[in-house]
């Protein structure tokens, strides 16, 4: 009997799921724990494994197509074997024109006949109808010799060859050539953040307000403490870790701002649970510090370096990226100074963290040489007003002005 391969649930909240590549195609054999898809949910990107040894008998499932978790996204069985009604992938694309013809009318059974031997993922497949290309001419570097949606992309780069201009007349009006554009679908992760983003500007009342802090002092500190914080925890503290305990510290004292506004009612929060975004290749994950407040600032240092490690290698579990009541983002590494951070429902709060700079600026009479850090808090004006946000923003910038405070 075939057997199914569903869409995982990937976390409690997952509505939906989508395939982000297919690793087989129909008629592949695979081995019982060999990847064949990759999927992803709203937080995540995991690989779904074969649960059993044998052949991909029908894909029901396109790529970059969402659906809900327990979906069978296709069937695994013994070459031959019925499997459950259902549409198999290379059937749903086929056009319409394959169906059965008028008398008068000719077909092409053979031309058919080859492209449905052709390995070739599905988006592949429609990049390379858009562009009018022989997929018989394409040489595929998926496994078993797949044809992928990067080997559809070289052969458009590669077949965009100049052509002969035609011999104008006098009176004959130049034409301007229509440039070929590369068609990325947007899928898997990208697909997910666009979603949420969009949703994001479209159901919250977000403002963003911006402030300029005095981290002077801070910067001294952490050179005066980093050699006795590298002998005594074998570590170094970064500015980045200082701003996630005055934060930490700051959201203790304005509760607002440590909430999530869901089902038109405001969940205050007694515990952080600090979110730290970290920039992937294929997109945004924000691993989750739960119970922040209850860390040093070396715990929350040393947890921060871990999760972040842990997302660029792919290893972070479904609780380490849910949970989250207040996030910060940090482009100060890019140079970036002021932006404006997006908030991630249904959290109130985000922060966004710029690039240190430095600038001469008046201490009474005198001019010195100051290190100043942008901040740019994006909150929900529903949950909260411009008063109250800019209290709590007003209480980080007196922490990190303040920095021995957060050590005592």
């Amino acid at each position: 009997m075939a057997v199914e391969v569903v869409m995982p649930k990937l976390g409690m909240a997952m509505k939906e799921g989508s395939v982000s590549i297919w690793n087989k195609g129909v008629g592949d054999p695979v081995q019982k724990g060999e990847p064949i898809a990759s999927v992803s949910s709203e937080k995540i990107e995991i690989d779904v494994e074969s649960p059993a040894e044998g052949t991909v008998l029908k894909i029901t499932v396109p790529e970059g197509e969402g659906v809900p978790p327990g979906t069978v996204i296709c069937y695994i069985g013994i070459p031959g074997e019925e499997v459950a009604a259902g549409l198999a992938v290379e059937e749903a694309q086929k056009p319409e024109t394959e169906n059965i013809a008028p008398a008068n009318e000719k077909t092409e059974p053979v031309s058919n006949m080859k492209t449905a031997r052709v390995k070739i993922s599905p988006v592949a497949r429609k990049m390379a109808e858009a562009a009018n290309l022989d997929v018989e001419n394409i040489k595929g570097t998926g496994p078993g010799g797949r044809i992928t949606k990067e080997d559809v992309q070289e052969a458009i780069m590669n077949s965009s060859t100049p052509q002969a201009e035609p011999k104008k007349e006098k009176s004959e009006t130049p034409v301007t050539p229509i440039e070929e554009t590369q068609q990325v679908p947007v899928s898997g992760i990208r697909k997910v953040i666009a979603g949420r983003m969009f949703e994001s500007l479209q159901k919250t009342a977000q403002l963003t307000i911006n402030m300029k802090v005095d981290v002077t002092d801070l910067l001294a500190l952490q050179k005066q403490i980093a050699q006795t914080v590298q002998n005594r925890y074998d570590h170094k503290l970064t500015v980045t870790d200082f701003i996630a305990r005055a934060v930490v510290l700051s959201l203790q004292k304005h509760g607002q701002m440590n909430s999530l506004f869901m089902d038109d009612k405001i969940h205050l929060f007694k515990n952080v649970h600090l979110g730290m975004a970290v920039a992937l290749e294929k997109g945004l994950v924000v691993p989750v510090i739960h119970n922040a407040q209850s860390c040093s600032i070396i715990d929350l240092s040393q947890t921060i370096k871990t999760l972040a490690q842990k997302a660029r290698q792919g290893e972070l579990t479904h609780e380490e990226m849910q949970g989250s009541t207040f996030t910060i983002s940090n482009l100060g590494a890019y140079g970036v100074e002021h932006f404006t951070p997006v908030l991630n429902p249904p959290e109130t709060g985000i922060l966004g963290v710029g690039a240190v700079y430095d600038t001469p600026t008046y201490i009474g009479e005198k001019v010195e040489r100051r290190s100043i850090l942008p901040l740019s808090l994006t909150f929900d004006h529903r949950v909260l007003d411009g008063a109250p946000a800019a209290a709590f923003l007003q209480t980080v910038k007196q922490y990190l002005e303040e920095p021995i405070t957060m050590l005592l």
